[in-house]
C-alpha cells in the first residue's frame, strides 16, 4: 500500500515537472526591449505613483505576471522601492504595455535628491534589482521567481 501512494506521488510529481516546464525555453527569451515613464504622481513627501510603458517580446505563451517589487539604485546605494500592479503578457506578441507602479523613497533619500538626480538628465548610474512572480495563464502553474540584479537603465529609451 505504502509503495502504491509512494508510485502516485513520485507519477505526480514527474507530471507537474514535466507541465511546468512546457515552453520553458520560450519563457526564458521573454525580453525587456523598451522602458519609459508616462507620468509620476507625488503621493506624499516620500511616495509617489507612476504609469510605467514596457515594450515586451514574448515569444512564449500568455502570462500573468501578478507581482514585480524592487530597489532602484543610484551609484550603488537604494533611492527607491517599488511595487507594481498585476500585467497580462500576451503570447507571441512582441507589444508596448502600461503598467501602475507604487514607489516609496529609501531610508535617507528626499524628493530632492530625485529631482538632482532627475536633472543630470542620464540614467548611466541608475541600477535595479526585480523580483518577478508570474503564473502560466493556460494551467495556471506557478513559475519560480525570477530574480534580475543589476539591470541598467541607461540601454532603454522611448
Amino acid at each position: 500500500m505504502l509503495m502504491k501512494n509512494l508510485r502516485h506521488i513520485g507519477i505526480f510529481i514527474v507530471a507537474a515537472l514535466l507541465l511546468s516546464g512546457c515552453g520553458v525555453s520560450k519563457i526564458k527569451e521573454i525580453s525587456l526591449t523598451s522602458m519609459g515613464i508616462k507620468y509620476i504622481v507625488p503621493t506624499s513627501s516620500r511616495t509617489m505613483d507612476a504609469k510605467l510603458i514596457l515594450g515586451i517580446d514574448n515569444p512564449a505563451r500568455n502570462i500573468s505576471v501578478q507581482d514585480i517589487a524592487g530597489t532602484i539604485f543610484y551609484d550603488q546605494k537604494p533611492i527607491a522601492n517599488f511595487i507594481t500592479g498585476n500585467l497580462e503578457l500576451e503570447g507571441k506578441t512582441l507589444q508596448d504595455y502600461e503598467l501602475s507602479c507604487s514607489v516609496t523613497l529609501a531610508d535617507g533619500v528626499s524628493l530632492l535628491d530625485i529631482l538632482v538626480i532627475a536633472a543630470k538628465g542620464s540614467l548611466e548610474d541608475l541600477t535595479a534589482d526585480v523580483d518577478v512572480q508570474a503564473v502560466l495563464r493556460k494551467n495556471g502553474i506557478p513559475r519560480k521567481p525570477w530574480s534580475f540584479k543589476g539591470l541598467t537603465f541607461n540601454s532603454f529609451s522611448q
